[in-house]
């Protein structure tokens, strides 16, 4: 003889009364912020605290008398943002050198990457034989380790061994005596050539991605409507690839402006004028001279020129997709 329990009927909510959250909802919800807490946590230490003690050490007078303990420095105000941003004196005339030689190079460096990268990346998209060997050595320069690339460049631009010396001199004869790269005023466009032979390979990857998504269809139509291939890059791929080219230009851009790496492994730690990037030249004005307050200063003036330029290039993007979109 079997017996059955009955279960009592489930009674619903009075009106108005508030709903409990389901145990297993709330496991669901709250998972993926867990998950996300210890990036959140290594991010606030690595680059949020560090910045906050950077803006503070800003407005005080840290100089190498109160390194032991420099919560007792004296507060300056704005006395480190005056003396950057004086042009007449020769800290601030320094700075406003070493800013203009940053543009110049970013504008250079950010613009032939996304050219050699776009060509580079129309190129490959037409099967041929030895197509997918040729990508991988176009990623070599992006995947090897910038202090090892940056090494070998040296070696490359001595001026009595060097490979470059050998090539435009001994062989081509383009020059009447061989070149000083890593100094003097070549300084600059050694520095330029590096810099975009180790940063269009990225461009080539983000470019070469986002062609994949354009369809085969609208080049077959356009050659048959007669279309040439300048016709179909200019109609077809360049305005399919605007919204990849805005995040890549951005990305290049920010890239480049704060490029330590590539300045400071080239050559050490005192560039050349023609080559002094605002990265190497805050550099020095905290770790050479000790001066720590004023390179803080320097380097939240950065931060904010950053910031402005890209809410600026943001916003002005975003316009144009609109404008496109309603066309």
């Amino acid at each position: 003889m079997t017996t059955t329990a009955v279960r009592e009927p489930v009674r619903p909510a009075p009106p108005g009364a508030p709903r409990r959250p389901r145990p297993g909802r709330v496991r669901r919800i709250g998972l993926p912020y867990l998950l996300l807490l210890p990036a959140l946590l290594l991010e606030l230490l690595v680059h949020l605290v560090p910045m906050v003690i950077g803006i503070v050490m800003s407005f005080k007078e840290l100089t190498q008398f109160y390194i032991r303990d420099w919560g007792t420095a004296p507060w300056t105000g704005l006395g480190n943002y005056q003396v950057s941003m004086d042009f007449s004196a020769p800290v601030g005339e320094a700075l406003l050198h070493s800013f203009l030689v940053t543009v110049a190079f970013t504008l250079l460096s950010v613009g032939l990457c996304w050219l050699i990268g776009t060509a580079a990346a129309i190129c490959m998209q037409d099967t041929f034989r030895g197509r997918g060997l040729l990508r991988a050595l176009f990623l070599v320069p992006y995947a090897l380790p910038v202090y090892a690339a940056v090494i070998t460049w040296v070696f490359m631009f001595q001026h009595d061994n060097g490979l470059v010396n050998h090539v435009l001199h001994d062989q081509l004869h383009l020059t009447d005596k061989p070149s000083f790269w890593l100094i003097g005023d070549n300084s600059f466009w050694a520095l330029l050539t590096v810099s975009v032979w180790k940063g269009w390979p990225f461009a080539f990857l983000i470019v070469m991605a986002g062609l994949q998504n354009i369809p085969r269809d609208l080049y077959e139509a356009a050659a048959l409507d007669g279309a040439g291939v300048w016709q179909q890059i200019r109609r077809i791929t360049l305005p399919s690839l605007r919204p990849v080219n805005q995040v890549l230009v951005l990305v290049l851009f920010l890239w480049t402006f704060n490029d330590f790496n590539t300045p400071y492994v080239l050559f050490g730690r005192a560039a050349p004028e023609a080559a002094d990037l605002i990265s190497v030249h805050i550099y020095q004005a905290s770790f050479v001279t000790w001066n720590f307050g004023t390179g803080s200063a320097m380097s939240v003036l950065l931060l904010l020129f950053l910031l402005v330029v890209t809410g600026v290039y943001l916003v002005l993007t975003s316009r144009g997709r609109r404008a496109a979109s309603d066309a």
